[in-house]
């Protein structure tokens, strides 16, 4: 299916969230992920379906001052 993570066309075969993040192997933590505007909060992931067309935002927590 195609998607937008990070405004770029992206294609996945991941059905979740989380398969989604596995697939990118992004970090266990340190990360958060937005779907079409809306904060998904982690433990939300494991049942969130993703469908084509979905634009996905990955924030990723920088440490500094």
């Amino acid at each position: 299916m195609k998607l937008w993570v990070n405004n770029k066309e992206t294609i996945s075969t991941a059905s979740t969230l989380r398969l989604l993040a596995d697939e990118l192997s992004l970090p266990e933590k340190g990360i958060a992920m937005a779907v079409d505007n809306k904060m998904v909060p982690r433990t939300d992931w494991d049942g969130f379906a993703l469908s084509d067309g979905m634009h996905i935002i990955i924030i990723k927590a920088v440490c500094g001052g």
